[in-house]
């Protein structure tokens, strides 16, 4: 099939008047979530940037993730375009640990729930926003391998198409092509259990809600489309092809002792409990990000929420490297502060699978402990940041406790005018903001990296699963939304922040 012209183009963004010898300056391969996420994030930042996609539009066969997590809707937040999802999302409460439901609606966040909102829908709404930004699409484009050298990346196309460019990123899912031609190992765990996930009708009522036995977990719902969505554990590992409507029957037999009638499915597709996660998100010219660097069972529904944090840590860092604004040490970071966050998530799959099972009188019985714990206020408030990725901290050293933690959405007051902290970050830049008494920050040398605010804010400072924290007099926010500096009046330690986010300090 040929590759089919990109869907836009670059309207006057800097990239745009790049030495001709590089077609883009990022190529993105895959326009999923993580990718439309990045890709957005650049274009932002002025890049030119470029997506690769294999489909020929943004239709999805099949049920995919069905939310966004609080974070990933702060995320949003910060660029102005949560209304968007909340316009067309059902919110509700879907943090959860092992099918435990937690409550995270007293966490200290403006967005104290999740939204119920179907992959196919939450693409079709990046889609939109990154054709806004002028971001090209090629279609119907499998990258087959690529070739770095010191001044860039040849990467070749299905049909022996190449494009140059500076930077490639691997979006492009578990069986990523970027992260196999990169050499990158994907390190981890085989699966122990598979699944199976139907959109069906039957022609027998069946038995609705969720259950888990010594077998796995299965569970019975009402799709959108008005048919039945279908979620049940095969009773052995033994089949790993396309799985057809037999092996849907097979399985739902072995569980309900009936298929209810099976008929007519929309799709069948399989999914396993393996882990794995690159061992190195970065290797030259080439980046991971999402699936492509770490896959894990859909339990928890983390998946694509952790992709689509780590398209906006990795993003205005690639813009400052392709800039020549920072350093390519920067890049880094990205590796340094994801990769811990992914490995959390495996953690805690691995352990809600083992939960789930129930194989064993121990693990029934820990089970059983697991859930009179999260019962509790403490466990559940510090399970539910964790599940909604709001407690995520980066290791940015020793301080105060905002250090390397989202910032607040707080309801600020500048130049006599309310106006909420988010809003500064609309432009995916960073702030300064300084809460005592107002003062001028010497940021001459980073003029157009960030912004210097004087603010002041009426209310305690609280974290999700920390509690309240002592009011800082100045912070230094990275366009992620993360806290790089806490300062008081001697303004010790922001040149280093400044020098080591936002790069060396430009010459007069």
């Amino acid at each position: 099939m040929p590759v089919l012209l990109p869907t836009s183009s670059s309207r006057g963004r800097a990239g745009a008047t790049r030495a001709a010898a590089s077609d883009h300056a990022v190529i993105i391969a895959g326009g999923g979530p993580t990718g439309l996420m990045l890709a957005a994030e650049l274009a932002l930042a002025e890049v030119d940037v470029a997506i690769l996609e294999r489909r020929a539009d943004h239709e999805l066969v099949g049920t995919r993730a069905g939310g966004l997590h609080a974070r990933s809707i702060e995320i949003l937040d910060q660029r102005g375009i949560a209304d968007r999802f909340l316009r067309e999302g059902q919110i509700a409460q879907l943090a959860g640990f092992a099918w435990t439901r937690l409550d995270i609606s007293d966490l200290a966040t403006r967005h104290a729930y999740g939204l119920a909102l179907r992959q196919s829908h939450i693409e079709r709404i990046l889609a939109g926003w990154v054709a806004e930004l002028a971001v090209p699409v090629y279609r119907n484009c499998v990258v087959t391998g690529f070739a770095q050298d010191e001044t860039g990346i040849d990467v070749t196309l299905s049909g022996d198409k190449t494009l140059r460019a500076d930077y490639l990123v691997g979006c492009d899912g578990g069986r990523s092509q970027v992260r196999k031609a990169a050499g990158i190992d994907f390190a981890g765990s085989d699966p122990t259990l598979s699944n199976l996930m139907a959109e069906v009708e039957m022609s027998e009522e069946p038995a609705f809600g969720l259950r888990h036995d010594a077998l796995g977990f299965h569970g019975l719902s009402k799709a959108e489309s008005g048919r039945v969505l279908v979620v049940v554990t095969e009773a052995t590992l033994e089949r790993t092809g396309e799985p057809d409507l037999r092996d849907l029957s097979e399985a739902l037999v072995a569980v309900y002792g009936t298929d209810f009638g099976l008929k007519n499915p929309a799709w069948i597709s399989r999914f396993t409990d393996a882990a794995r996660q690159a061992v190195s998100y970065r290797k030259g010219r080439v980046l991971l990000a999402g699936d492509a660097a770490h896959i894990h069972h859909s339990v928890g529904g983390q998946g694509l929420n952790t992709g689509v944090q780590d398209a906006v840590n990795l993003g205005w860092k690639l813009a400052q490297v392709v800039k020549g604004i920072s350093p390519q040490i920067l890049l880094d970071t990205y590796h340094t502060e994801r990769h811990p966050v992914a490995a959390r998530v495996l953690r805690n799959t691995r352990a809600q699978i083992a939960l789930l099972r129930r194989a064993e009188d121990g693990l029934n019985a820990a089970r059983d402990i697991m859930f009179e714990l999260l019962a509790m206020d403490e466990p559940r408030k510090r399970f539910g940041a964790m599940m909604s990725g709001l407690d995520i901290r980066y290791d940015l050293g020793e301080g105060h406790p905002l250090l390397g933690r989202r910032m607040p959405d707080l309801d600020l007051v500048i130049e006599g005018r309310p106006l909420r902290l988010f809003t500064l970050l609309h432009g995916a830049q960073g702030v300064l903001l300084n809460f005592g008494e107002a003062r001028n920050f010497d940021i001459a040398p980073w003029t157009n990296r960030l912004s210097a605010i004087n603010a002041s804010y009426d209310g305690a400072w609280e974290l999700p699963a920390i509690g309240q924290v002592n009011a800082p007099d100045a912070v230094l926010v990275r366009p992620d939304g993360h806290v790089a500096w806490v300062g008081d009046e001697s303004e010790s330690g922001l040149v280093e922040a400044l020098t080591t986010w936002f790069g060396p300090a430009a010459v007069a």
